[in-house]
């Protein structure tokens, strides 16, 4: 039962509380995870579930999902990670955040049940979400990959179908130092006879020799599947009947969402047989599909704000990559802060070239990187007009006081980053609409 001491907090108190109370704050391990779900009856889960991986892409391939299930009249949950805002972003339900009532309950439940077993903060929040989505009876669960796969608490799961939407260098001190190592981990999301979906073109071999190994269901982008651009914003099938109508982007991201869509309606073809989506409901789903802060743009006051949340080199190029097709600014000023553990260097090198002027801050008082360490990179990278600054609003705001109608500023780095950011500049605030789609999805 929860203890007594616990009874009554509420949300806020519960996590700072969760961040105390596992010594390891990364614990590359499942038996605590699997003793937890065995506990609560979540092994296996009463839904159909879908975990995604990928060092980039993988917020993509989870918003499309999310999307075309609910579009083909499924119940549908998503747990992702890391939030913008509020930790009840982690946990939607049809597209809706999960309340805090709801979430402390959830946390009470699972409270009851650990005995002296404890849960990283990671954890609690992937055994909450999973636990809250039987609780209000989904059809099917989207599933991201908080970092690898083969060790991430969401792989407590024997998923129905897995999805890695990308493989680059990050996180090396947890995952290996190559792309083999990283991909190696990636796949262990894989299980035998489902559905395993790459869109990775050129994946490690160590992903396709663990999908032979077990006997998952490889499906290879470039060799099972793949996209052929059709017009501006539309793209078709390559395998897919030469009548069938162009399905469309998703309204954010770049050129990157073609490898990810179609990740995306492999995995829908996949589970046809379990999780049957009419052809209009994937174009719909796809279509409305809803993410924040990849490379999302707004304008204020006549200054176009760009907001991504790039943090590694692969995410980083991509950004550099959509940049370079918009219309180009007579100023762009950028706003920037991220991880310590980061490759700093390769994230921030793209675009020295092209900024007029740098705020740097630190976005997480314990793992951000300082911003005195910023400026000094970027010095050394050849950056002009580079500026310190205590806090992202500070940043936002000493941007602000620089620019002027035309101009540009690039938001990027970590979620902590966009995150506050947005939040500065008024376009989010948890006690009103404006961090929220503007409109319900309708169903086709």
């Amino acid at each position: 039962m929860v203890t007594p001491a616990r009874r009554g907090r509420s949300l806020e108190e519960w996590l700072a509380w969760l961040e105390t109370l596992h010594p390891k704050k990364i614990d590359m391990s499942l038996d605590r995870v699997i003793a937890v779900l065995e506990r609560l009856h979540l092994k296996p889960p009463p839904y159909r579930t879908i975990t995604v991986a990928g060092t980039n892409g993988k917020g993509s391939c989870v918003a499309m999902l999310e999307s075309v299930y609910w579009h083909a009249g499924y119940k549908v949950g998503s747990f992702t990670s890391p939030h913008l805002w509020r930790f009840n972003e982690r946990i939607r339900v049809d597209g809706e955040d999960a309340e805090d009532a709801a979430i402390v309950e959830l946390f009470e439940q699972i409270d009851a049940v650990l005995g002296t077993t404890t849960l990283s903060y990671f954890e609690s929040s992937a055994v909450a979400a999973l636990l809250h989505f039987a609780r209000v009876g989904v059809d099917v669960a989207i599933l991201e990959v908080g970092m690898g796969g083969r060790l991430d608490a969401t792989n407590a799961i024997d998923a129905d179908a897995a999805l890695i939407a990308s493989i680059d260098i990050d996180h090396i001190e947890w995952l290996g130092p190559d792309r083999e190592a990283i991909g190696r981990e990636k796949a262990g999301i894989f299980r035998p006879g489902r559905p395993a979906i790459v869109a990775d073109r050129n994946p490690p071999a160590s992903v396709v020799d663990y999908a032979a190994e077990i006997g998952a269901e490889l499906e290879l982008i470039g060799r099972d599947f793949d996209f052929v651009p059709d017009g501006e914003h539309g793209w078709r099938e390559a395998v897919a009947p030469a009548n069938d109508p162009p399905l469309p982007l998703p309204p954010f991201g770049g050129r990157e969402q073609y490898a990810n869509a179609a990740a995306c309606a492999a995995v829908v073809h996949g589970l046809q047989g379990v999780l049957p989506v009419p052809r209009d409901a994937l174009a719909a789903g796809i279509r409305n599909a809803r993410l924040r802060a990849r490379f999302e743009r707004c304008e204020i006051a006549g200054v176009e704000w760009l907001f991504d949340v790039a943090h590694n080199p692969a995410a980083a190029a991509v950004l550099k990559s959509s940049l370079a097709r918009l219309p180009a600014a007579p100023r762009t000023f950028a706003v920037f802060a991220a991880m310590g553990d980061k490759d700093l260097g390769g994230v921030l090198a793209p675009f020295v070239g092209d900024v007029t002027g740098w705020l740097v801050t630190q976005s997480d008082p314990e793992r951000g990187a300082p911003p005195e360490r910023l400026a000094a990179l970027l010095a050394e990278l050849g950056a002009q007009a580079v500026e310190t600054a205590p806090d992202v609003a500070a940043a936002v705001g000493a941007a602000r006081a620089r620019v002027q109608p035309g101009d540009r500023v690039l938001v990027f780095g970590s979620f902590h980053t966009v995150g506050a950011a947005t939040a500065a500049l008024g376009l989010y605030s948890a006690s009103s609409p404006l961090g929220t789609p503007p409109a319900r999805w309708t169903r086709v």
